[in-house]
């Protein structure tokens, strides 16, 4: 049996109404880098939570940088401007929202006007009087293509979008306050290694000008004292300048001055200083690191944008009405038969704009292409921070097991001089090129140090760490692997 034709006029209406989405099907690109960090030095390993599930009090092993990175997240100014942008972006998105539903608005006006005779009918002025109460639905569109929908999504994908910027202003913040701290924990001992080495060339200084002022040291090599002693003084300023900057970036970057009461700081070389990181696939990296994910979100924002783009060549339909009372007299407003309505629809269909709609069209097209380069770079930037920070993660293994290699033979060295010196076998100068090893080594050792614990947090923020303040429990996963 045919179906009534009345049925099919209202299946498609039905249709109509439901709407239909002209936004192109959403496919995340392919991510244009290698599936693991096997190539970089990253080793499986067993089940245990990912970098980013890692919380910052379990990776930052110091008290003092667990309460500093506390009151820089409460404090920060760049922190708080992305929280900011974010209640921003939400109420875009809402206002956009708000668009696909009608907005129904009471109403109530009153008109008392006096025509003049020349002008009226009846040869004499007379005056009119109107009032009208109602409720009004005005220019309500039917998104029968789903343009309002598309600029609905591509809000919400902004919103989504901010939302994750914050977590990667987080993170990078959290990472900022790490380097910081650890800098200023170099240039303290660094400072502490210079007056430590300034005592004993003073000390040095004093047992020459004994020996100068008795005639068993000649002024050569008293002046070669005072060069030593000059320059530790040089090497403490420096130190002490460097100490005081540090110590600035960290009340920027916690947004107000240093607390008495912090808890005292950990030595760089203590162990347990920083946490293991595990390092997962790229596929990890890119369901888990915020930069990417906001990077994807405006690439969803962009394709959402087609939609709306393609709909503009379709016919948009707006309605207006209204229903309510209207009377000549205020107190007749609610009497009966002053019932009053409106109803206009209106349909706009394009037929020639100059050729603005196609220009929009490749307009979106054109930035969805930019949002896919973008989505991509990002990928490619966070895989090679990854993978710079597992190949520093072994060589400065080495250069600091070589470096503290160096440091013992250039203090036995030292002692060796000092004692061939003092039987009067070498002359001053070989016991100040001694000195001199001796503390450029000590230096390099620290500095060496500190860059690859400054290496470790950087992994740390390039894997998502950051995020959590406490440790996520591991869920099941594939095999990951991990820095050894």
């Amino acid at each position: 049996m045919k179906r009534p034709a009345h049925s099919l006029v209202a299946v498609a209406v039905a249709a109509l109404l439901g709407g239909c989405s002209l936004i192109p099907t959403y496919e995340r690109p392919a991510a244009p880098v290698e599936a693991d960090f096997s190539a970089h030095g990253a080793a499986p390993a067993g089940a245990q939570p990912a970098t980013a599930d890692i919380g910052w009090r379990q990776f930052f092993g110091d008290e003092r940088l667990q309460r500093l990175i506390a009151l820089s997240l409460e404090n920060n100014r760049d922190l708080r401007v992305a929280v900011l942008n974010i209640e921003a972006a939400r109420a875009q998105y809402g206002v956009t929202r708000a668009d696909q539903f009608p907005g129904i608005n009471a109403n109530a006006n009153g008109t008392r006007q006096r025509t003049p005779g020349d002008l009226s009918y009846s040869g004499r002025s007379t005056i009119g009087s109107q009032y009208q109460v109602n409720l009004g639905v005005t220019a309500f569109e039917l998104d029968l293509f789903g343009r309002v929908r598309s600029l609905s999504q591509a809000a919400l994908a902004q919103y989504l979008a901010s939302e994750e910027t914050r977590r990667s202003t987080q993170i990078s913040l959290v990472a900022q306050l790490a380097n910081a701290y650890l800098n200023e924990r170099s240039s303290d001992e660094l400072l502490a290694l210079a007056q430590r080495t300034l005592k004993t060339r003073q000390d040095s200084y004093g047992l020459i000008k004994l020996r100068y002022d008795a005639g068993a040291a000649s002024e050569l090599e008293l002046q070669q004292a005072e060069s030593l002693v000059q320059s530790a003084l040089s090497e403490q300023a420096i130190a002490e300048r460097n100490r005081a900057q540090a110590t600035n970036a960290i009340v920027l970057l916690i947004g107000q001055p240093l607390p008495a009461d912090l808890p005292a700081p950990r030595p760089l070389s203590e162990q347990g200083l920083l946490a293991d990181v595990p390092v997962g696939l790229s596929s990890d990296l890119i369901e888990r690191r915020p930069d990417i994910r906001s990077a994807e979100q405006q690439l969803r924002s962009a394709n959402a944008s087609i939609g709306a783009a393609r709909a503009a060549f379709f016919p948009r339909i707006s309605l207006t009405g209204a229903f309510g009372t209207a009377s000549s007299q205020l107190s007749g407003l609610f009497d009966s038969g002053s019932l009053a309505w409106s109803f206009a629809p209106q349909i706009s269909l394009p037929i020639f704009d100059g050729g603005r709609n196609r220009a929009n069209l490749d307009l979106s097209e054109a930035r969805k292409n930019i949002a896919v380069a973008q989505y991509e770079k990002t990928i490619q930037t966070a895989f090679r921070e990854v993978a710079d920070a597992l190949d520093a993660k072994g060589t400065y293994d080495r250069q600091i097991q070589s470096q503290q290699t160096l440091v013992d033979a250039s203090r036995r060295s030292l002692e060796l001089s000092d004692m061939r010196y003092r039987n009067g076998v070498d002359s001053y100068l070989q016991l100040l090129d001694s000195q001199r090893a001796l503390f450029t080594a000590e230096q390099s050792l620290l500095q060496a140090r500190t860059q690859r614990l400054n290496n470790l947090v950087g992994l740390y923020k390039s894997l998502g760490g950051g995020w959590e303040e406490n440790t996520v429990a591991a869920k099941a996963a594939p095999p990951t692997s991990t820095v050894q």
